[in-house]
């Protein structure tokens, strides 16, 4: 039987990173971009946030949850050079980005997927690690096959690899964008090249797919063939197509997690949530959480990752090796040992995403190349140093003798 939907929406995300000296004229190009503006929070309206997050990553995170009128008088009021330092200097800043009208009609053979990109947003951190958010929603579909075809297809819109050839008759459309055909120029216009990311090892050929899905109550209830639903949902957990079969339920049970009409999957390029709508909260509450409180905890597991990526890159050699050393002491000072949450349901989810994304194993393999690199840095030194001793008593001892020479030589 055909999965029959009730909502659902697919953010996809693009990682991206600019140079650290390149950061300020970064924000400064957004800021004068009139597409885009920066994201102001609010501690009335986003309340999920508010007590979601704890004081010392919410402070980070949503400065300007507590900015008030008078402080957003205050930084409408500056000029833009001024906006990007005083961002620069913020821990993170969002941005919401606004595309084009809608082109007059559909693009395309009549049996694709529609859909509509509803919202973009624009998340840079200081250091560097930025991430471009687009939220979908197919459009006048109700058929879960939908979702899997179209979530395969579009993770793959930015990406040179080729299709297997018995999925290139999955068609997606869009009232924007001239049907995607445009895509990389709109990528380009706000990431630019992206060169550094490649170099640091971050995958930007496949977008990381979070996904959440509501389920008719008449396609997953008590009666409904649980072994059949979980089918569907490793296809949607591993951003297969609907054609894909599955034999065997293969993910590992530690990346899943399971409540009565809720399934949530976790690996390193997705993060999707399945329900059903036989729960009123999946549908009242869950979906606004999901992609809010949930989505930006996400976005710091998913920024940390990268960042120590990208420290494990730059130790290449000792050279600079203290300088490097000092800004990992700083992340493990000011990120690495503080929670993000109380909430106990984002503590587990926390826990799952984290062993999916394999951030404590990079970080173990990072500490213990620091501490190698480290520990032969301050041999070296020491070495070194041993090695001016060394000269400075040959020297004296040089000049000893030739005084004592000169001595015996005048007596």
């Amino acid at each position: 039987m055909e999965l029959k939907t009730k909502y659902q929406y697919t953010y996809f995300i693009y990682p991206y990173i600019i140079e650290k000296k390149d950061y300020t004229n970064y924000l400064y190009s957004l800021l004068k971009n009139k597409k885009c503006k920066l994201k102001i929070f609010n501690s009335k309206k986003d309340i999920g946030i508010d007590s979601y997050f704890l004081p010392r990553i919410k402070n980070k995170l949503f400065w300007t949850l507590n900015l008030g009128q008078k402080g957003i008088k205050s930084y409408e009021k500056m000029d833009t050079r001024m906006k990007a330092n005083i961002l620069s200097s913020k821990y993170c800043a969002f941005f919401e980005y606004n595309l084009q009208e809608d082109i007059p009609a559909k693009i395309g053979e009549e049996n694709g997927i529609f859909f509509d990109i509803s919202k973009v947003e624009i998340v840079c951190f200081s250091t560097g690690i930025c991430f471009l958010l687009m939220k979908t929603i197919l459009n006048s579909s109700e058929n879960f096959s939908d979702i899997l075809n179209f979530n395969y297809k579009f993770k793959d819109i930015h990406s040179k690899r080729e299709h297997q050839k018995e999925y290139d008759n999955i068609k997606i459309q869009t009232q924007k964008l001239n049907n995607m055909k445009n895509f990389e120029e709109f990528l380009k216009e706000i990431v630019g090249n992206n060169l550094i990311s490649a170099k640091a090892d971050i995958d930007t050929e496949s977008l990381i797919t979070y996904s959440y899905v509501c389920l008719e109550q008449n396609s997953w209830n008590e009666n409904t063939d649980l072994i059949a639903l979980e089918k569907e949902f490793e296809k949607y957990y591993h951003i297969l197509p609907e054609v894909e079969q599955i034999d065997d339920i293969t993910s590992e049970e530690k990346l899943i997690y399971k409540e009565k009409y809720l399934y949530y999957g976790f690996s390193s390029n997705s993060n999707v949530l399945m329900t059903s709508e036989a729960n009123i909260k999946n549908y009242t509450n869950l979906l606004f959480k999901y992609e809010n409180e949930w989505l930006y905890h996400f976005l710091y597991d998913l920024h940390q990752k990268i960042y120590l990526k990208r420290l494990n890159f730059k130790i290449s050699n000792t050279k600079k090796i203290l300088k490097e050393h000092e800004e990992f002491l700083n992340f493990v000072k000011t990120n690495w040992a503080y929670e993000v949450t109380n909430n106990e349901k984002g503590i587990i989810l926390e826990k799952y995403n984290k062993k999916a994304q394999n951030i404590d194993e990079i970080f173990k393999e990072l500490k213990d190349k620091y501490d190698l690199l480290y520990e032969e840095y301050k041999i070296k030194k020491v070495n070194k140093h041993n090695k001016y001793i060394i000269a400075v008593i040959v020297i004296m001892l040089i000049l000893n003798i030739i005084n004592m020479c000169i001595i015996f030589k005048n007596l």
